[in-house]
């Protein structure tokens, strides 16, 4: 992944090995010796581990929120029986599904591991509409894949004011657990291309974080989650009817971090409001990711997203 001004952020470049090649240094016997599984729920943290020290800043309960998505979707690759390398691989429905986590260890990077993750990943998925947040560097290398660009998603930064306290929810907007979890699936399917239920129920009760949900008349306009990380809090998905629901969504979460915390939220630019919103907010640019897909970019209302949910699972 590379900044707005074009240089490296840190591990995002590093891992992704051009997917069309096998490198000319791989060795056969290490391929040979080199396998591949699904990872157990236990598991999972390592990756999320070994992303951390890339600097992608995971959140503290991803893994098994992550883990409800999709049980079989994290693949890890082991060489003689040591976990070196992984990659997500997860199904929504039936015609859906999103590639994320792929990382190769350092010291094993270059000889041939990232390419057979990259193909058992893809082999999981075949036959569905793939989609990506992808190094902006390896746009080539992932068209040569079958995969096209559809928007970028950027990522903001910003830190709640000092003033904040914790005090009453802005108007119309309430905990999402105090609504029917049907009700905010309902409104995901707005703003994503597949149902995903179980995942949501993980990630709206993780804890520490924070779920709310904004409604008029008893209808839903809109939800947001805001989860701790190793650095600071993500704000994702963040989905409203309009930028003034957005925005109310947006303060009831800075609430929830509280002062001084540092945010950060992934926007859309596809959405051409919610770079306005996110600037209006005195958010700044970090980086940036290209949303790429196999097939036909799916049809959702992005007018409605202006936060992703994560680069890891779409």
């Amino acid at each position: 992944m590379t900044d707005l001004k074009g240089g490296a952020v840190s591990g995002y470049d590093a891992v992704m090995m051009p997917v069309n090649q096998h490198p000319a240094t791989a060795a056969s016997k290490d391929i040979d010796e080199f396998r591949i599984r699904a990872m157990s729920g236990d598991e999972l943290p390592l990756a999320l581990e070994w992303a951390a020290r890339e600097g992608w800043n995971p959140g503290l309960h991803d893994a098994v929120c992550f883990y409800a998505a999709d049980p079989g979707g994290f693949l890890v690759g082991e060489l003689a029986g040591e976990p070196i390398g992984c990659i997500s691989a997860v199904k929504y429905g039936s015609e859906f599904g999103f590639i994320g986590l792929y990382i190769v260890r350092p010291e094993f990077r270059g000889r041939g591991f990232g390419i057979q993750l990259w193909r058992a990943a893809m082999e999981r998925l075949a036959g569905r509409n793939v989609g990506l947040d992808g190094v902006v560097a390896q746009q080539a290398n992932y068209a040569r894949s079958g995969f096209r660009l559809a928007y970028r998603n950027v990522r903001y930064q910003g830190r709640v004011g000092e003033d904040a306290e914790e005090s009453e929810l802005p108007p119309g907007v309430v905990a999402a657990s105090t609504m029917p979890l049907a009700a905010v699936a309902t409104y995901d399917r707005a703003i994503f291309p597949a149902p995903r239920d179980a995942f949501l129920k993980t990630w709206l009760e993780q804890p520490d974080a924070g779920g709310f949900a904004a409604v008029n008349g008893g209808r839903l306009q809109g939800y947001v989650v805001v989860r701790r990380c190793r650095e600071g809090w993500k704000m994702g998905p963040l989905a409203a009817d309009d930028p003034s629901t957005a925005r109310r969504l947006y303060e009831a979460a800075a609430k929830h971090a509280g002062a001084g915390a540092t945010l950060f939220l992934d926007v859309p630019e596809a959405n051409a409001a919610a770079p306005r919103f996110a600037a209006e907010l005195g958010m700044t640019p970090a980086f940036e990711t290209a949303r790429m897909y196999t097939g036909d970019p799916p049809v959702v209302d992005l007018a409605k997203l202006f936060g992703v949910t994560s680069f890891e699972l779409g």
